[in-house]
């Protein structure tokens, strides 16, 4: 009987922690959809301000709005951080905003589809790189080829465009993993609001710059500011809380839900049609993703 009962007692907390896990893991995927459904919504309410401040007016003040809104939720007390917790947070302001800039800079020379296809390189190779499961590989090939084929990039001789698309695929994987890291060694939204409030000084002089340039109308700076918002406040905070409920190399598969709602956005709010092949990667990209949920383990 005392054999019989201690089983049952370590075997308690085993089922407990599996629960915990799954829980957590199903928090990850609910954050990671809202954050990527706010992330391509604010893209498309941003993009109503190009003509009027460009892509680097619209970024310069989704920076600003997005460390306003950050501090206020974060409150880090900066003077209590150490210099390995500083490391970090420089770096992902660094990546937050070179990443935004090279994106809306390579969107305007190579087009939407061939930058997304070309940006989605960096969480594809974070999910190769940090997994050797054979089910993970295959979900991550399988994204892979979906999002070439929903996104239908064009040959382009625009190497400079393909550059910088290939520079925000770096910039994002980097996102991927100092969000992770940051989760681990900083409270709360701590240190996602430092980075954005750095992001943000940094493009004090590149704003100043394009708005004295491009004088902003009143709706102009509300489509940007709403894109500072949805764009990068809400996608930054709910990617650091998902990254602590679940693996980068999850994570990075799941990003290819952004193509997709993008898709959808374009069906519904423009009006633009989807040919056959694109639902096609759609249903292979969602069930990519959904096979990698119900296979992943717990973090």
């Amino acid at each position: 009987m005392e054999t019989g009962g201690s089983v049952e007692t370590r075997a308690e907390p085993r089922r407990d922690v599996q629960a915990g896990g799954a829980r957590g893991r199903l928090a990850g995927v609910a954050m990671m959809l809202g954050s990527a459904a706010s992330n391509q919504t604010g893209a498309a309410v941003g993009a109503l301000a190009f003509p009027v401040i460009g892509p680097a007016g619209v970024v310069a003040v989704r920076q600003w709005v997005a460390a306003a809104v950050l501090l206020a939720v974060g409150r880090p007390r900066l003077r209590s951080f150490t210099a390995a917790q500083w490391r970090p947070v420089l770096a992902l302001a660094a990546v937050f905003a070179t990443m935004n800039l090279s994106l809306y800079t390579a969107v305007g020379r190579v087009g939407l589809g061939l930058a997304v296809t070309l940006e989605f390189l960096g969480p594809l190779s974070v999910a190769l790189a940090s997994s050797r499961r054979r089910t993970d590989l295959a979900c991550a090939a399988a994204v892979a080829a979906a999002v070439v084929a929903l996104t239908r990039p064009r040959p382009t001789s625009d190497y400079l465009g393909i550059g910088l698309g290939l520079l925000a695929a770096c910039c994002w994987a980097g996102y991927i993993l100092l969000n992770r890291s940051i989760g681990r060694t900083l409270p709360g939204a701590e240190g996602s609001a430092a980075a954005a409030a750095l992001s943000g000084l940094v493009f004090v002089p590149i704003g100043a710059f394009v708005l004295v340039r491009h004088p902003p109308t009143a709706a102009a700076l509300a489509c940007a500011g709403a894109a500072g918002v949805l764009s990068s406040a809400v996608p930054f905070l709910a990617d650091l809380l998902a990254l602590r409920r679940v693996p980068a190399r999850f994570f990075g598969v799941f990003m290819s839900v952004n193509p997709v709602l993008a898709a959808v956005a374009g069906l519904v709010v423009l009006g633009q049609a989807l040919h056959w092949t694109q639902w096609l990667a759609i249903l292979v990209i969602v069930g990519a993703n959904s096979a990698s949920v119900l296979t992943a383990r717990a973090p």
